[in-house]
C-alpha cells in the first residue's frame, strides 16, 4: 500500500507544522505547497524539496492526491475545501474551521455527498495529558461526567498579530481565532449541548484597542444531553497563560494542566478527617511530580531518538496527522468526528451573538445619556 500523497495549501503561520509533520510521517509522501503569494510558495518548496504551486485548480490537476491539509485564513476555507472534496481528495482543515454554522453546513454537505473524508485540527486533543485523560474516562476510572469547568485565561490579546492580520477581521481578532482549542476540549469531555438554545454565553471586552473588536472575554455554560453542567472560561492577554480543565465524575474527578501536560486525580475523600486532607495535597504534589518527570522524559527522548514514534507523541499535530493518516489508508472513520467542529462553530456564533447584542446595548445606553446631558 502506498503512502498518502499530500499536499499544503497555504503557506503561513500554521503551515509549517503540517509541513514538517507531513514529511516526517511514515504513512504519508509530502509532494506540493500552493500558496497565492508565490515567494512564500517557492520558500517552502525549496526548504521541504517540494513542489510549488500558486493556484488550487493547477495543483488538483497536476498531482495525484490522497489528502489536502487547508492552511489557509478562515475566509477562504469553503471554496478551497470544497474545491478538493469535489475532486474527491480528502481534506483536513485548520482550526476555525469556518466562520459560520451555514459555511460549515456547505462543507459537511459537500463531504456527506461526494463520500469524502473530510477532519478538522484539533490537535489538543491529541497531547499526552489529554491521551491520558481519554484513556481513564475509557477505563471508566472517572465514571460518568458530572460537570467539567475549562479555564483558558491569558490567551492572545485581539490585537496581538500571531496568525495573520486575516484574524482582525473576526470580532474577537486573535483572540477569537485561538478559542476553538478550549471549546473543542471540553466539549470532546464534557458532551454535546442538548441543543442550540441551550448555550449560554456572556461576553467583555476589558481592553482597549484601535481595532473595533467586540469581545476579548467570554464565559459559556451548557447541559449535555447526559444533564452534564459545563462552563468554558475565556479571557484574553493577562501576565500568564493557563489551560486548566476540571472534570467531575461519579467515581472520580481530574484536574488537566494542558500547559505543563499533568494530570492530576482527585479521588480521595479528604473532607472525612485531617489526615486525608492532609494526603490530599501530597496527591496533588505526587501527581504534578510525575507528570512533570514523565514531561521532561518526553522531551530527553526527543533529543536522544530522532524517531517518528518519539515526535508524535510529543507534538499534538503530528499524532493527529498520523492516526487520521492511517484512518485514510485504512478506510476508516476519521478520529474525531464532524460534530465536535459543528458544536465548536455553534459556541462561537453563540458568543459573537452575545457580543453583538452587549455592543449595541451599550451603545444605546451611550445614546441615552448623550441625549439626557443635551436635555
Amino acid at each position: 500500500m502506498r503512502d498518502l500523497e499530500t499536499a499544503v495549501v497555504g503557506a503561513g503561520v500554521v503551515a509549517d507544522r503540517h509541513l514538517f509533520a507531513l514529511q516526517q510521517c511514515p504513512h504519508t509522501e509530502l509532494v506540493a505547497i500552493c500558496d497565492l503569494d508565490a515567494d512564500r510558495a517557492r520558500n517552502a518548496a525549496t526548504e521541504y524539496g517540494i513542489t510549488s504551486y500558486f493556484d488550487m485548480d493547477d495543483l488538483l490537476d497536476r498531482e495525484d492526491l490522497d489528502w489536502v491539509h487547508v492552511c489557509t485564513p478562515v475566509q477562504t476555507h469553503v471554496p478551497l475545501s470544497l474545491q478538493a472534496i469535489e475532486a474527491g481528495v480528502p481534506v483536513q482543515i485548520e482550526k476555525p474551521v469556518t466562520e459560520t454554522i451555514e459555511e460549515f453546513r456547505e462543507i459537511e454537505s459537500a463531504a456527506s455527498s461526494h463520500d469524502v473524508p473530510v477532519s478538522v485540527v484539533q490537535n489538543h486533543l491529541f497531547g499526552p495529558a489529554m491521551r491520558e485523560v481519554r484513556r481513564r474516562l475509557d477505563a471508566g476510572d472517572v465514571g460518568a461526567i458530572q460537570g467539567i469547568d475549562m479555564i483558558y485565561p491569558g490567551t492572545t490579546e485581539p490585537s496581538r498579530e500571531n496568525r495573520g492580520a486575516w484574524a482582525f477581521e473576526l470580532p474577537g481578532g486573535e483572540f477569537e481565532e485561538g478559542i476553538p482549542h478550549p471549546i473543542y476540549t471540553a466539549l470532546d469531555v464534557g458532551g454535546y449541548p442538548r441543543s442550540v438554545e441551550d448555550i449560554q454565553a456572556t461576553t467583555s471586552l476589558f481592553g482597549e484597542y484601535d481595532q473595533p473588536f467586540e469581545y476579548d472575554g467570554a464565559q459559556v455554560q451548557y447541559i449535555t444531553e447526559d444533564d452534564a453542567l459545563c462552563s468554558i472560561k475565556l479571557l484574553s492577554g493577562g501576565p500568564v497563560p493557563q489551560n486548566l480543565l476540571h472534570i467531575y465524575g461519579e467515581r472520580a474527578s481530574l484536574t488537566v494542566d494542558i500547559v505543563s501536560q499533568t494530570v492530576i486525580p482527585l479521588d480521595r475523600r479528604y473532607i472525612s478527617s485531617a489526615v486525608n486532607r492532609a494526603l490530599n495535597n501530597v496527591d496533588h504534589a505526587l501527581a504534578r511530580t510525575k507528570g512533570t518527570i514523565d514531561a521532561f522524559r518526553l522531551f530527553a527522548q526527543s533529543k536522544l531518538r530522532d524517531d517518528w514514534e518519539t515526535t508524535k507523541r510529543i507534538e499534538s499535530h503530528c499524532y493527529q496527522i498520523d492516526v487520521e493518516a492511517r484512518a485514510l489508508l485504512n478506510g476508516s472513520a476519521m478520529p474525531i468526528p464532524l460534530d465536535h467542529a459543528e458544536w465548536t462553530t455553534h459556541i462561537v456564533e453563540a458568543i459573537r451573538a452575545r457580543s453583538a447584542a452587549e455592543a449595541g446595548s451599550s451603545a444605546e445606553a451611550a445614546d441615552e445619556s448623550s441625549e439626557i446631558r443635551n436635555v
